[in-house]
């Protein structure tokens, strides 16, 4: 169970397009630390430790589910995204002071005091630094620093640095992250789409509750691909009875230690495979009572569809080796996509994203996953 902590970052740039980089830096975080609630000013101060121009300074608070340790990773890692370089003779020194894109520093993480080989927590000098303590003491003056047992605020009032600190009229955005704006998506794909994989990715790098269709528990799922005629309206009426419940329990029961809730279908899936799979009178008393269930889901604030074309489904389909997926036609497929254009299509009450990822390969490509929850994560949502 992975619980969210509250930790303080000071960001800063004296090179380039400063404000660019800072508000690059803020996408990143949201995206890969964690949900960013405050954002100071920006201020302009003085190099601190060496000569150089100026800088862009700024602090912000975030809610993360990481340990200090992968925070500290994901710190580096942007930083180095930014075009950060460091003292190559030194890179890890404390005493790295040179002109940068962007740096970033951890100055509190909750309440505790860590030593762990690079990560010092509280931040070693910021109680010295004017730059810090000034934009920290705007979005939290009443936290304590866990070592000197005074308020920020307080901090800033002892503070014997006498560097010149101008807030600037400069804004820099809040990003707004999936867990703020989403309590539950829906990714839906044709058979081999990836759906799941990117349910997954989603659910381990947002602490998101994970609703996985149960299809390998379904008795009728081998007999259908091999007799499909005889077998579609029991293993239909089957996954519509399992789909309605567990998405019934599911979404009732939202977890407090989870930020929202993706799934790797959505119920009318059971529509779209019924209609491709039962006869005509199968078919219309499958829609009763479908539409009886229905009724009762609740809605994704965010369904997507990925799209992969055809023989990229069949690639991933052989790939993962399910024996009872191995002789699915191509003609299958298409008509199951189909299905999907028409509910796209002709569905007026959800906030659909189509994504085309017969291109992207998001679970072993990093920037292919980013562009990806770029797209999930600028959607504007509407009221339906």
């Amino acid at each position: 169970m992975k619980i969210q902590r509250i930790t303080y970052l000071s960001l800063g740039s004296n090179l380039g397009n400063q404000l660019d980089h800072l508000q690059k830096a803020l996408y990143l975080i949201a995206q890969h630390i964690g949900r960013i609630a405050k954002v100071s000013s920006v201020y302009k101060t003085k190099s601190w430790g060496f000569e150089s121009d100026d800088f862009l300074n700024t602090c912000i608070k975030v809610s993360t589910h990481l340990s200090p340790e992968k925070l500290l990773d994901k710190v580096l890692k942007i930083e180095n995204d930014l075009g950060r370089t460091r003292n190559e003779s030194n890179p890890d020194s404390n005493r790295d002071y040179q002109a940068r894109t962007i740096d970033i520093d951890v100055l509190l993480f909750d309440d505790e005091i860590i030593f762990y080989k690079d990560l010092k927590v509280p931040h070693p000098r910021m109680l010295e630094r004017r730059f810090v303590l000034e934009p920290l003491a705007e979005i939290t003056k009443r936290t304590k620093h866990p070592i000197a047992k005074e308020t920020i605020l307080s901090a800033l009032q002892h503070c014997t640095d006498q560097t010149e600190v101008e807030k600037t009229k400069l804004i820099l955005k809040r990003p707004i992250s999936l867990v703020e704006k989403y309590n539950y998506i829906a990714i839906e794909g044709n058979i081999g789409a990836g759906k799941t994989t990117l349910a997954k990715m989603i659910g381990d790098d947002f602490n998101a509750k994970l609703v996985l269709e149960r299809f390998a528990d379904n008795p009728f799922l081998p007999k259908y691909y091999a007799d499909m005629e005889r077998y579609a309206f029991p293993l239909e009426m089957s996954f519509l009875a399992d789909r309605y419940q567990q998405l019934s329990d599911d979404l009732a029961q939202f977890d407090l230690f989870k930020n929202f809730i993706v799934s790797d279908y959505y119920i009318f899936k059971s529509l779209i495979f019924a209609q491709v799979s039962l006869a005509k009178e199968e078919y219309m008393l499958y829609r009763r009572m479908f539409d009886l269930m229905y009724k009762e889901i609740t809605k994704p604030d965010l369904y997507v569809y990925l799209y992969q074309n055809t023989e990229r489904l069949l690639e991933n389909i052989k790939k993962r080796g399910r024996d009872y997926e191995q002789n699915i036609a191509q003609e299958y497929l298409e008509n199951i996509h189909k299905g999907y254009s028409n509910f796209i299509k002709t569905e007026q009450n959800l906030n659909t994203l189509i994504i085309d990822i017969s291109e992207f390969d998001f679970e072993n490509k990093k920037s292919d996953y980013d562009a990806v929850i770029g797209l999930i994560n600028n959607y504007t949502i509407t009221k339906k």
